[in-house]
């Protein structure tokens, strides 16, 4: 059970929950353990939504009125405690299929093209390849270690993945399972690869750094000192900064890559984990505060706080950013946020313990 103890350091009181056996232990053992270290949808929707009654009919209308790809999007959403995978279809907000996976899984990465899915199993000690059209299970790629955050390369003949009991940044070819490590410092939890293909992006928790690897050498290029205990990230192609959740000081860092310079910080709630980028605004789920901070992407100023379901997690945002999507570990459903006004669009239920560490949304074909 090492590897769930890490993933839980920072959860809250389990309260009525849960399901998976030894939870409460489990979270009871790590909460001691780190105690010791210190046109425009917003002019229609309004007339519009009065013909929608609850929150499937509200989703698929904003959907038409968007003439947005998230119609036949779909997410992929690992279930820790349940050891699977749910499959949800984001038109209908309903699960479409479900995958075992076992290894208690919580990182996800698509392929740009929509074609892979890549699942991290910290406690098997795999990579999950799925054929995301199929809803096949592949094969597994074993790492040693526990593998946590894991991104894919743009060009999709590589991915990256966070080993998160060691030191190491991994690079995988999924088609011969050669690979390459490089050392990027304390507990590396999430890996993001830039969109284009540079640079692979590393949160290093017990550092307090993100770290920036040169894909092509795979070799370190720069430390950012960053906030504290860093987990989640994303990043802004426009400006080409990265934005990178601190669990434990409770704001998200912005980090100019080509500069190699932390040049701010929003200050959010309390625990952020997942982060997302849309519509110039940044969002971060609060696990503790059951809510997602709203913050300016340039000013990083405070715009809004949406209230959560219990202890969110997964952030993702649609590819044309017109929905965010969440995860709720502890009331296992997927939600889907209006980017725009913040309202919750509707509702999914998933399996157990939805992590989704990662790029959770597959692009329609």
């Amino acid at each position: 059970m090492k590897v769930v103890f890490a993933l839980l350091r920072w959860g809250p009181s389990l309260r009525a929950k849960r399901s998976h056996p030894g939870a409460a232990a489990a979270h009871a053992a790590t909460t001691a353990r780190a105690a010791g270290k210190a046109f425009s949808f917003a002019s229609l929707t309004p007339g519009l939504l009065r013909f929608a009654r609850n929150d499937a009919s509200r989703l698929a209308l904003s959907v038409l009125l968007l003439g947005s790809p998230a119609a036949a999007d779909e997410a992929f959403i690992p279930n820790q405690s349940g050891d699977d995978l749910s499959i949800i279809d984001l038109a209908s907000m309903k699960e479409a299929a479900r995958l075992p996976l076992g290894g208690k899984p919580a990182g996800v990465a698509l392929s740009q093209d929509g074609a892979k899915a890549y699942v991290t199993s910290p406690e098997g000690h795999y990579v999950s390849v799925i054929d995301a059209a199929a809803r096949k299970l592949e094969k597994r790629i074993a790492v040693s270690g526990a593998p946590l955050g894991v991104s894919v390369a743009p060009n999709g003949r590589r991915i990256y993945v966070a080993d998160m009991y060691g030191r190491d940044l991994i690079e995988i070819d999924p088609q011969s399972e050669a690979m390459r490590r490089v050392e990027v410092g304390a507990a590396p939890a999430g890996a993001l690869a830039t969109p284009d293909g540079r640079f692979v992006l590393v949160t290093v928790r017990d550092d307090n750094q993100l770290a920036i690897v040169d894909a092509a050498s795979f070799t370190i290029a720069a430390r950012v000192r960053v906030g504290e205990h860093p987990f989640g990230l994303t990043f802004e192609p426009a400006s080409g900064r990265a934005f990178v959740s601190n669990v434990l000081s409770d704001d998200v860092s912005v980090v100019d890559v080509a500069r190699q310079k932390l040049v701010g910080a929003a200050k959010v709630g309390k625990h952020p984990y997942g982060v997302a980028l849309a519509h110039g605004r940044g969002f971060a789920a609060n696990q503790y505060a059951e809510s997602v901070s709203v913050f300016d992407g340039k000013s990083l100023a405070p715009v809004s706080t949406i209230k959560a379901g219990d202890y969110p997690e997964g952030l993702c945002a649609s590819r044309d950013g017109a929905v965010i999507y969440l995860t709720n570990w502890f009331s296992n459903e997927l939600w889907a946020i209006d980017a725009e006004t913040y309202k919750v669009l509707g509702k999914a239920e998933t399996g157990d313990g939805p992590r989704a560490f990662g790029d959770f949304v597959r692009p329609a074909p």
